[in-house]
C-alpha cells in the first residue's frame, strides 16, 4: 500500500520528535551520571578524612543518580561499617549494620568477582557474629584464588576468632561429624604449607598459630614448625629467638604440671636457642630480654642453690637488652627526623 504525502509528513514528524526526546533523555542521563561522579568524589574525600556521616550523605546521592555505581555502594557500606559498634544492640546501631549489609550486597551484586568487596561483606557478617554467612564468603575467595597464599591466612584468622582452642569432634543435628573452627583454622595453615612447602613463611604462621592457641598454647606442635623453619633459614636470628621463647614459655607456664626433667630440658633448649640468636645478630635486643626472664623465672626455680649466680646473670642480660633497646629507639628517632627534613 502506498503512503500519501500527508501520511509521510506525519511519520517524519513523529520520527523527529522521537529523536528530540531521545536526545533529551541522553542529556538527562549524562547530567545524572556527572552528578553521581561528583558526589562519589566528594564522598571519597570525606571518607579519606574519616568523616563517615558526611561520606554517607554523598554516596547515597551518588547511587540515587547512578544505581549502577558499584564503587559508591562499596564505600557507602564501608562508611556504615565504620560507624557500627559490635556488641551494641540499640536500634540505631543495628540500623547501621543493616545499611552496611544492604550497600555491600548491592556492590557484590554489581561486582561479584571483586575480592575486596567480598572480604568486606564477610567482615561485616563476622562483626555481627554470623559465622555461616561470613564463612561462605571467605571460602568463595579461596575458590576464586586457590593459589593466593595470603587468602589462607585471612580465612585461618577468621576461624581462629571463633576457636577456643578446642579440637574435640562435633556432630550436626543429623549426627554427621563436623569440624570445629579450630580444626578448620589448622587446615588452612597446613594447606598453605602444601601449596609452597619450600617457603619458610608457611611454617612460621603455623608455629605462631599453635603458640597463640587460647586458653593454652600447643607448645610442642609450635616447636616442631619452628624447627622446620630452620631447614630453610638456619641463620635467621628471629627463628632461633622464636624457639627460645617457645621453650621458655612451656617451662614457665606449665611449671606446676611438667616433670622436673622436662622443665629442665625446655630451659636448656631455650637458653641455647636465645644465645644462638645473639651469636647470629648481637644487636638483636629481644633475646637478651628473654635470657633475663629465663634465668629469673625458670632456672632459679630449677636450681635454687644457684639463685645468686642466675640473678646476677639475669641482671647482665637485662642491662645489655635495655641498652640495645634504647639504642634502637634513638636510631629510629633520628631516621624519622631525617625523613621529616626531606
Amino acid at each position: 500500500m502506498m503512503f500519501s504525502k500527508a501520511s509521510k509528513t506525519v511519520v517524519l514528524v513523529f520520527i523527529a520528535l522521537g529523536l528530540i526526546f531521545a536526545s533529551m533523555g541522553c542529556g538527562k542521563l549524562k547530567i545524572s551520571r556527572l552528578q553521581a561522579n561528583y558526589n562519589f568524589t566528594k564522598g571519597n574525600a570525606y571518607f579519606k578524612n574519616e568523616k563517615y556521616r558526611e561520606a554517607i550523605d554523598s554516596y547515597e546521592k551518588a547511587v540515587a543518580d547512578n544505581p549502577n555505581l558499584g564503587e559508591a555502594y562499596q564505600y557507602l557500606g564501608e562508611s556504615y561499617k565504620y560507624l557500627f559498634r559490635p556488641g551494641d544492640d540499640t536500634p540505631q546501631n543495628l540500623q547501621k549494620a543493616d545499611k552496611a549489609l544492604e550497600a555491600l550486597k548491592k556492590a557484590f551484586e554489581i561486582f561479584p568477582h571483586n575480592k575486596q568487596i567480598i572480604y568486606s561483606l564477610a567482615d561485616m557478617y563476622d562483626k555481627l557474629q554470623n559465622f555461616e554467612e561470613a564463612e561462605k564468603l571467605y571460602l568463595l575467595v579461596l575458590q576464586m584464588e586457590p593459589t593466593n597464599m595470603s587468602n589462607y591466612y585471612v580465612v585461618a584468622g577468621f576461624y581462629q576468632r571463633y576457636s577456643a582452642g578446642s579440637s574435640e569432634e562435633r556432630r550436626d543435628a543429623e549426627g554427621r561429624l563436623v569440624k570445629t573452627p579450630f580444626q578448620k583454622a589448622e587446615e588452612m595453615y597446613l594447606r598453605r604449607i602444601e601449596l609452597d612447602p619450600e617457603n619458610p613463611e608457611g611454617y612460621a604462621y603455623a608455629a605462631q598459630f599453635y603458640d597463640n592457641v587460647k586458653p593454652s598454647p600447643i607448645f610442642d606442635k609450635a616447636y616442631e614448625f619452628h624447627k622446620l623453619r630452620l631447614k630453610f633459614d638456619p641463620n635467621n636470628a628471629q627463628v632461633w629467638y622464636s624457639i627460645g621463647v617457645n621453650r621458655f614459655s612451656k617451662a614457665f607456664r606449665l611449671q606446676n604440671v611438667l616433670p622436673y626433667e622436662e622443665r629442665e630440658s625446655c630451659g636448656k633448649e631455650s637458653e641455647n636457642a636465645l644465645k644462638k640468636a645473639i651469636e647470629i645478630d648481637s644487636n638483636y635486643a629481644e633475646p637478651y630480654v628473654y635470657l633475663n626472664i629465663l634465668y629469673r623465672n625458670v632456672f632459679v626455680g630449677l636450681y635454687p642453690e644457684r639463685e645468686d649466680l642466675y640473678i646476677a646473670e639475669a641482671d647482665r642480660w637485662q642491662e645489655r637488652g635495655l641498652e640495645l633497646t634504647k639504642r634502637a629507639a634513638e636510631r629510629k628517632r633520628l631516621e624519622e627526623e631525617l625523613r621529616g627534613k626531606r
